[in-house]
């Protein structure tokens, strides 16, 4: 499937499945994290910021995996530290899972991905 049917599975989700290939093993890894949707493309946080090991992983590896309500799409992640990209994702964060959750989950939100579904 493409990045059009998982653009629609990602409607009806509140988690995502994401996979990435280990920076060091380069084994493919799964785990289901938040996300948001933000025009043409989804926001994910790592929960860790900049030294969660799957940030780590999609540095080195952008290419990741995501999946959804039975559409899944290989597609090419933008890791950033910028700071004013972090804080934009954590207020669309804060807009669908809640300001409160998003502080208590991103403590110390000093990274994001940006993944294009265009």
């Amino acid at each position: 499937m493409g990045s059009a049917e998982l653009k629609s599975a990602l409607q009806n989700a509140d988690a995502v499945e994401l996979t990435v290939t280990g920076r060091k093993s380069g084994q493919e890894s799964t785990r289901p994290i938040w996300f948001v949707e933000d025009g043409d493309k989804v926001l994910l946080l790592p929960v860790g910021g900049k030294d969660a090991n799957w940030f780590k992983n999609v540095q080195k590896t952008p290419t990741i995996g995501l999946a959804a309500g039975g559409a899944d799409a290989q597609v090419d992640a933008k890791p950033t530290t910028d700071s004013s990209a972090v804080e934009h994702a954590i207020e669309v964060f804060g807009a669908k899972y809640g300001a409160d959750r998003v502080k208590e989950y991103y403590p110390g939100a000093d990274a994001a991905v940006e993944v294009p579904l265009a």
